[in-house]
């Protein structure tokens, strides 16, 4: 129905490009997020600020669930989320987001997901999160033109 809607997402997001994220979608319902710790993340010094963790997470959670529904031609859009912070971030890190879909409804999806910063090869878990997002039809947004074939 749509001419590889990841890629074309991936191009228009420009919160991604703006914080340097990498998305991966292997397997619909399945996403991974890779990105870096930059001066400009910070709140601290050296310290990551935990909204750009949770605007990191939201990206994960959401890009689980849209790579489901894009199989049935729809987008979503975010009805809430709750994160848990377990470690902080500091600059230079990497972080590694990893979401999964839990449940797709007919007009509501929810995932889960986990973030872990990777330092020195060790990958330590810094938060959880479960997310619902809401199904619309992509027809009806104004994006609709630049998905089709």
């Amino acid at each position: 129905m749509f001419d590889n809607p990841i890629e074309i997402y991936k191009r228009i997001n420009q919160f991604a490009k703006e914080n340097g994220m990498e998305l991966t979608v292997k397997t619909p319902g399945e996403s991974h997020y890779e990105m870096t710790i930059l001066d400009k993340h910070l709140s601290s010094p050296n310290v990551c600020h935990g909204g750009l963790v949770a605007g990191f997470m939201d990206s994960v959670l959401g890009s689980a669930a849209l790579s489901i529904s894009f199989q049935s031609g729809a987008l979503v859009s975010t009805v809430e989320f709750k994160i848990n912070y377990f470690k902080p971030v500091y600059l230079g890190e990497k972080l590694i987001g990893k979401g999964k879909v839990d449940f797709e409804g007919k007009k509501l999806i929810t995932s889960t997901g986990e973030i872990y910063r990777r330092k020195e090869g060790k990958d330590t878990l810094i938060a959880k999160a479960i997310g619902t997002f809401n199904k619309y039809p992509l027809e009806k947004t104004q994006f609709a033109n630049l998905f089709k074939k």
